[in-house]
């Protein structure tokens, strides 16, 4: 696999915490930051499409009622709390 060298500045606390866990991996630090940023990137994809997959019931009209939703969370604190409200 090609690769490219990145370079980035980051604290000096976040660079000693890479460092201990190289150290206690007993891996390269290159490597550290490797799984953290594909971590990372894989977080932000799942976030975006989960964010698109919103997006689209707003636009198909699954919705639930604002009011309705408040109405559930004000009545938590009740002996006897509203259903959840549905779609």
């Amino acid at each position: 696999m090609k690769t490219k060298v990145l370079t980035a500045h980051v604290p000096l606390p976040l660079a000693e915490k890479i460092d201990q866990l190289a150290t206690r991996l007993e891996r390269p630090r290159g490597w550290i930051v490797k799984q953290a940023l594909a971590a990372w990137i894989e977080q932000e994809e799942e976030r975006q499409r989960l964010t698109l997959e919103a997006l689209a019931d707003v636009d198909d009209g699954h919705v639930i009622d604002h009011q309705a939703v408040q109405d559930w969370a004000d009545s938590l604190s009740m002996d006897s709390p509203l259903p959840a409200p549905h779609k």
